[in-house]
Order: C-alpha cells, then sequence, then structure tokens
C-alpha cells in the first residue's frame, strides 16, 4: 500500500469513533470512503443501514453486507461521512470529482453530523486549485457555461462523463474562491444548475486528515 494510501486508510478508520450504535448513517463517494466502508463492514452489526450518495458506493456497501436504503424512508440521518477534493481549516469543500455531488449535497444536508475524511494533500488554503464540478440540466449547458465565464471561472465540460442523475459536468478552473458561500449561492442561482460541488453553507463539521504520523482533526 502506497504512503498516500496508508493516510487515507488512516483518516477513514478515525471516522469509525463517531458511530452511534442502532443508527442509519449516510456514506459518501471515493477512494477515501472506499476505506472507510471495508472498515464499517468489520462492525456492520452496529449500523441499521447506510445511505449511499452513489451507485458504486451502494454496490461496494451491499457487498460488504451492509443494507442500503432511500433517504424517502429514513428522515434524517445521524451521521454522514465522505471524503473531499479540497477541504479548507473551516471544514469547507470543494467536492464532485468523482461526480457524486448532488447526491452527496443532498445526504449531507439530511446529516446532523457530516464529518469528512481527507489525506494532507487535500488541505489548502484557499479553495480553488481543484477545478469546481458544476452539474447541470444539459439542454443549460452552454448557456450555464457562459455565466461562469462572468463569474470569472474557466468551465470544460468534463467528456465521457454523465452522473447518476443523468447529467453532465463542468469542471471550473482558475478560480481562488474567498468568499465560499457567496459563490455557492452565486452558482445555484444560475437557471439550469443542479447543484455546484462546493460545500460552505453546510460545511463539513469535522474534518479528519490522514498525515504520515497520524490523523490531525480541523473544526
Amino acid at each position: 500500500m502506497s504512503d498516500a494510501a496508508r493516510r487515507k486508510q488512516a483518516a477513514a478508520e478515525a471516522a469509525l469513533g463517531f458511530l452511534t450504535d442502532d443508527t442509519i448513517i449516510g456514506v459518501g463517494t471515493g477512494s477515501t470512503v472506499n476505506f472507510f466502508i471495508d472498515a464499517l463492514a468489520g462492525r456492520r452489526d452496529r449500523v441499521r443501514g447506510a445511505v449511499s450518495s452513489s451507485e458504486a458506493s451502494t454496490a461496494r456497501l451491499r457487498a460488504a453486507g451492509i443494507e442500503v436504503l432511500d433517504l424517502n424512508q429514513t428522515g434524517d440521518l445521524e451521521l454522514y461521512v465522505d471524503g473531499a477534493d479540497e477541504a479548507d481549516r473551516h471544514g469547507r469543500l470543494i467536492k464532485g470529482g468523482g461526480g457524486a455531488l448532488t447526491r452527496e449535497k443532498i445526504v449531507a444536508a439530511a446529516s446532523r453530523r457530516f464529518v469528512c475524511i481527507v489525506d494532507d494533500t487535500k488541505v489548502v488554503d484557499v479553495l480553488g486549485r481543484f477545478p469546481l464540478p458544476v452539474e447541470v440540466i444539459p439542454m443549460a449547458r452552454s448557456y450555464v457555461a457562459r455565466q461562469l465565464l462572468k463569474l470569472g471561472g474557466q468551465p470544460v465540460l468534463r467528456e465521457a462523463f454523465i452522473t447518476d442523475n443523468g447529467n453532465p459536468i463542468l469542471d471550473v478552473h482558475g478560480l481562488r474562491i474567498l468568499d465560499p458561500p457567496a459563490l455557492e449561492a452565486a452558482i445555484n442561482g444560475i437557471a439550469g444548475v443542479v447543484t455546484v460541488g462546493l460545500f460552505a453553507q453546510r460545511a463539513a463539521d469535522i474534518v479528519l486528515v490522514g498525515e504520515a504520523d497520524g490523523v490531525r482533526r480541523l473544526k
């Protein structure tokens, strides 16, 4: 296992400490979350099931023997565990590199506590180094791209990719996001945007950062 994978695994296993017995948890998407699902498999008797943010995580959870439930039936969740493409020290995130940003945002909104798990390469002072994903309705793709240009970004269509919701993604390059909540609101206000991968209005409550010598906790 590479050093980067070990750091991800350490953060993922640390998130197990936030489990409470006999609850339904939200589970995100991505390589760090895969480590969490693998670790959760050994403690699956502690949870009643999981709400998944993607088809990929659903398949992995079921393979681990964890029941996957519909958010419409569960009500609010006690805990949501997910990774991020970038995180700042306030728990504000860029997510969506794997394309599951809309479902991730829904599950995060429905959860009382959001624990984000990352390795130390994902922690930044200012968000924007990682291209910001924006999921859009297909007919609005060009219109949304023009509006994103006005906001100072350079939108690029993610080639050969469609989300689990059937939509394309624009990855916005060249941003330096000094006011994440304001930019999140502005982009979400563009007609045709499904959602933007800025998690600032609903930031992570805790960020667990896997480092070479252990796990550091932000917020």
